[in-house]
């Protein structure tokens, strides 16, 4: 009952909720970020979701487009500017995934929504992370968040997936809260976020 139907209407209603209670943080940000990023301060990108549907996640843009003479993107160090420094840190650049979570793309707990491009690399088992619908927090997020290996992130997905209750979603609610204020986990050792995941 609580899979199919509770965690839904919940999800969409505290997204609807959060967004209107915050709309003016959000219009500040936009703003903020739209001068830093030449006018640009959304960032959309094909993600997979349940049963491996593609949809598009609505995150907002911490790095520049600046290019070397090639016309190559130069590394995510460099193109993080400060303004999206403090939006990742903060982790306010989840924010606008509450609208993927109002209409039904995303919940707000559950394994991250991942490229498109690491589906042929899952292992069976890996691939039962797609088994509930992707969130804007998940169990592996307040457990390591980026500091951890591809692998136990998936370990931890799948546990996730196996364990999906009420009241482990509200656990997970709460730790985010705590690692969004304490800032932990924010980026991968040496990396300015994580480093792609290449297979097992």
């Amino acid at each position: 009952m609580y899979r199919v139907f509770i965690k839904s209407f919940l999800d969409r209603l505290f997204a609807l909720v959060v967004l209107l209670v915050a709309a003016p943080i959000l219009l500040l940000l936009i703003t903020l970020l739209a001068i830093a990023n030449s006018g640009k301060p959304f960032f959309t990108q094909p993600r997979v979701g349940y049963r491996n549907r593609i949809f598009r996640v609505v995150k907002f843009k911490t790095m520049n487009d600046k290019k070397d003479t090639h016309g190559n993107l130069l590394p995510d160090a460099v193109r993080l500017t400060p303004v999206g420094k403090f939006v990742r840190s903060t982790s306010l650049d989840e924010l606008p995934q509450l609208w993927n979570v109002l209409i039904g793309d995303m919940s707000l707990v559950g394994p991250r929504p991942l490229l498109i491009e690491y589906l042929p690399l899952y292992s069976p088992e890996q691939a039962r992370r797609h088994h509930v619908m992707p969130g804007i927090t998940g169990w592996a997020q307040v457990n390591g968040r980026n500091a951890i290996s591809w692998q136990k992130k998936f370990e931890l997905d799948v546990w996730y997936v196996q364990h999906q209750s009420f009241w482990l979603d509200l656990k997970i609610i709460f730790l985010t809260v705590k690692k969004v204020f304490v800032r932990e986990g924010i980026s991968a050792d040496g990396h300015a976020t994580m480093e792609k995941f290449t297979g097992n």
